[in-house]
């Protein structure tokens, strides 16, 4: 077992503790685990469990759909600010600069 794979189980554990701690059985954890894809988004799952105490199955479900919303916003935020660097990198090239000082010569 590769060390993620070691941090991954570990969360989802601790995520089946949480939900059992809820009533909720325990095998539960490696569906929303599975959802969440990464050890920080489970852990934030499982904090949300010990802190807010939800009373519903919905309720759960709601924020695990809130976690993943937030993580999908995140990476798309990455993503454009990455594809804005690489444009305003384009825009201040040097040759960029140079084929319309080449255009204009025209």
């Amino acid at each position: 077992m590769t060390p993620h794979q070691k941090t991954w189980a570990e969360a989802r554990d601790q995520l089946g503790a949480a939900l059992e701690s809820l009533g909720y059985p325990a095998n539960m954890a490696d569906l929303i685990a599975r959802e969440l894809k990464s050890p920080r988004a489970i852990d934030r799952m499982t904090s949300y469990l010990w802190q807010a105490r939800p009373r519903s199955l919905e309720t759960i479900m709601d924020e695990m759909l809130a976690i993943c919303a937030d993580i999908s916003s995140w990476r798309e935020k990455k993503e454009s600010e990455a594809a804005q660097a690489g444009y305003s990198a384009w825009l201040r090239s040097e040759e960029r600069l140079n084929n319309l000082l080449d255009e204009e010569e025209e």
